[in-house]
């Protein structure tokens, strides 16, 4: 390829699948503080907070269950918001190589990976894969099975 192109990519936006788009709404809007940014029908909207919209479809588009990674200032201070909103904490901050991270769920199990800056000099945390399994971060891309 390596030609020069006049397209530019814009940020992705996930499209999550939901069972009820309108319970959807709600819980994005008052446990996680998104707002509702456009309706396209009664099975395709928009929410969006700040620069992060997701598209939430009843629609036969998208997986069940899938993860976004959103990145943010200080992720301690939206887990103490969160741990007040009724939001669904799947996995407290923990620090990683890559991100100081939680994760947070949705209605139907879309997981949203929310993280900032890791921690310098702060050991490595536990991570949780889809299946809800912890594992303990070694470093340099090792894990080991947390019981």
């Amino acid at each position: 390829m390596g030609q020069s192109t006049t397209n530019s990519f814009g940020s992705p936006t996930p499209v999550f699948r939901v069972k009820n788009v309108d319970a959807s709404i709600a819980y994005y809007r008052d446990a996680l503080d998104f707002e509702l940014r456009w309706r396209a029908s009664d099975g395709f909207d928009c929410v969006a907070r700040d620069e992060c919209s997701i598209f939430l479809t009843n629609d036969n588009q998208s997986q069940p269950r899938m993860w976004v990674w959103i990145g943010v200032q200080d992720v301690r201070t939206l887990h103490a918001i969160y741990a007040k909103s009724g939001a669904k904490i799947r996995n407290p901050p923990n620090n990683f190589e890559w991100a100081l991270e939680m994760q947070v769920e949705d209605l139907d199990g879309n997981v949203l990976r929310i993280g900032s800056d890791p921690e310098k000099d702060k050991p490595l945390g536990a991570w949780r894969d889809a299946d809800g399994v912890s594992w303990r971060h070694l470093g340099n891309q090792r894990y080991e099975r947390v019981d």
